[in-house]
């Protein structure tokens, strides 16, 4: 069986390519394959482009094990969103190839980057949980929240609108739609103008590189992911809902700043609009 994730480093930009030869489901297997690819551009000192397969970022989520409702779930759940946080908090600029069709954690993983540049055709990006049954776990809220258009934040979320590329700009998915170039059409040159205008400010304004405007909402985000990180697992995620399948599992997410646990408050398809968490 070949490696879901393949790592490419030249002249210190290194490329991240998932391909599974399907859909590039985001398998526990994918998932570490990730994780470990980040780790090693972060010891290489790398800017990264992350890119998928021609056709396909990502699926998301591996159904089949969500559908099974064991600890490999829980396990995949938590492993999603840690690279989700991984990526927001990553120390050199991320730019993500939208090689295809993004759905589900895989937009959320699209969000998570710098800067997003998606290919021409007819390819669909969004969120898809309500769609399918699913509640939306509240880290992919903060993520939608603070990257997505105010006006199609209602809509990706709640109603599971699914965008063609031109229309994922306008949202918020995406920052540019390309005509294919490769692998990555475009994206290592725009990464080195990024990485090259992060490097003057910083000389300028003697700034953390963290805190660079490159993309004020990927600090808003990685504020919020910091608060979520070790509550990740303990997300609604799945829930019993019209049409859908999950087993419940509960939410025990605590207030930020205060040793306070809140009760359920499940964010069923079709009623989950933010609504008041409620202390015990």
């Amino acid at each position: 069986m070949s490696e879901p994730v393949t790592y490419l480093l030249e002249d210190s930009i290194a490329t991240i390519t998932m391909d599974d030869g399907k859909v590039n489901a985001l398998s526990l297997r994918m998932l570490a394959a990730l994780s470990a690819a980040l780790d090693r551009a972060q010891r290489d000192k790398a800017i990264v482009v992350l890119a998928g397969r021609p056709g396909v970022f990502s699926a998301g989520f591996e159904l089949p094990v969500l559908a099974a409702q064991g600890a490999d779930a829980r396990k995949m759940l938590r492993s999603g969103f840690e690279l989700a946080h991984k990526l927001l908090s990553f120390p050199t600029p991320i730019v993500a190839a939208c090689s295809g069709h993004a759905l589900a954690m895989g937009a959320f993983l699209l969000l998570s980057s710098d800067y997003r540049i998606g290919t021409e055709g007819a390819f669909k990006i969004g969120a898809n949980e309500v769609a399918i049954g699913l509640t939306m776990p509240r880290a992919a809220i903060q993520i939608c929240r603070q990257r997505l258009a105010t006006t199609h934040f209602d809509r990706s979320v709640i109603n599971a609108e699914i965008y063609a590329p031109a229309a994922a700009v306008a949202a918020g998915f995406l920052d540019e739609v390309a005509a294919a170039r490769g692998g990555s059409f475009g994206a290592r040159g725009r990464l080195r103008r990024i990485d090259h205008h992060r490097s003057i400010v910083r000389a300028e304004q003697h700034v953390d590189l963290l805190r660079l405007p490159l993309d004020a909402h990927r600090r808003a985000s990685v504020s919020r992911a910091d608060e979520i990180a070790e509550d990740v697992i303990e997300v609604v995620v799945l829930q019993r809902c019209a049409g859908g399948f999950g087993e419940k599992l509960f939410d025990r997410l605590r207030l930020a700043g205060r040793n306070q646990v809140l009760r359920e408050q499940p964010l069923c398809a079709g009623t989950h609009r933010d609504r008041p968490l409620i202390a015990r």
